[in-house]
């Protein structure tokens, strides 16, 4: 283990070094409370040695900082008087986990060292465990927000966003844009290439709206065959641009619809809808008119944007 020594008399620091490196122990040393503070901070330390008086910081107020750090847990062992029960017990009530009596009993010492290791290994493994389920719960976190098919941001991650978006707008006056793409003819193509092949055309639509997206912007399976693409900050005009990257995107993957289709490749619509002012119905009243435009780029002709 490796073992912080405080204490402010030489002969202590040289006679506990002495013992703790002959048990096969690193060892680190400070003169006083202050110090071996500064040490801990630096130092992933395993167990502290501390003595009770000393100048800077006593022995129970460097305890008591250690345990309210943040730092992995460190086990520690006062250093005190043997008639000195009075601060071992403020020592223990400021977190110490056990004590040594002076003058110093090598014995005592290996037994402390013993069950230093035994608490220090189990609050690792308790810190590795920990660790491991964060993670995992990080991981189903983003799953339970990701779209299987697509690998798009699913419904629930889009209504927390739009939620958290639109807040941010009321609170702080930010715009944000919202345009809703659908696939043309989705349903020509599925029944003629059979509904693997349609998801297939789904994923790789996905693809490139994301990637024709700027840095910020966020893609969601909106449902079926429609996507919802959140642009925050930006107006008409730059969101317009950005609607017309994701319409050309699409068209340019080339996916052949099938013959006597009115487009020879696959396409999207674009309904687009910007929050630039205090609105009344807030989400609600955005992605109405992103639908409605939508509505109107399909029902005009179909691969092209429209806005609202």
């Amino acid at each position: 283990m490796k073992i912080l020594i405080v204490d402010d008399s030489p002969a202590y620091r040289r006679l506990l070094e002495a013992e703790v490196t002959g048990l096969g122990h690193e060892c680190i040393i400070a003169d006083d409370g202050t110090s071996a503070w500064e040490a801990f901070l630096k130092e992933d330390v395993d167990v502290m040695i501390s003595n009770w008086l000393m100048p800077g910081l006593d022995g129970d107020e460097l305890c008591r900082m250690v345990r309210e750090s943040d730092r992995p847990y460190t086990y520690f062992i006062l250093f005190t008087a043997r008639d000195g029960k009075r601060n071992v017990m403020h020592g223990i009530k400021a977190g110490a986990d056990d004590y040594l009596a002076k003058p110093l009993d090598e014995d005592e010492l290996e037994v402390c060292l013993v069950s230093a290791e035994r608490v220090t290994r189990l609050h690792r493994k308790l810190a590795d465990h920990q660790r491991q389920l964060e993670s995992l719960n990080r991981d189903l976190y983003e799953q339970s927000r990701q779209d299987i098919l697509t690998g798009v941001a699913n419904r629930l991650r889009m209504e927390e966003d739009l939620e958290a978006i639109e807040a941010n707008a009321v609170r702080n006056g930010g715009g944000y844009a919202i345009t809703l793409c659908d696939v043309d003819h989705f349903k020509t193509y599925n029944d003629a290439h059979g509904h693997p092949a349609g998801d297939e055309l789904l994923r790789a639509i996905a693809g490139a709206v994301r990637d024709s997206c700027r840095k910020g912007d966020a893609v969601y399976r909106y449902g079926g065959e429609e996507l919802l693409v959140l642009m925050p900050g930006q107006g008409r005009e730059q969101a317009r641009a950005g609607a017309e990257r994701m319409r050309a995107a699409v068209a340019a993957l080339g996916i052949e619809q099938p013959s006597g289709d009115p487009e020879p490749v696959v396409t999207i619509s674009v309904g687009l809808a910007v929050r630039d002012r205090a609105e009344a119905g807030g989400v609600a009243a955005v992605l109405a008119r992103a639908d409605a435009a939508l509505y109107e780029a399909k029902s005009s002709g179909r691969n092209r944007v429209n806005a609202r």
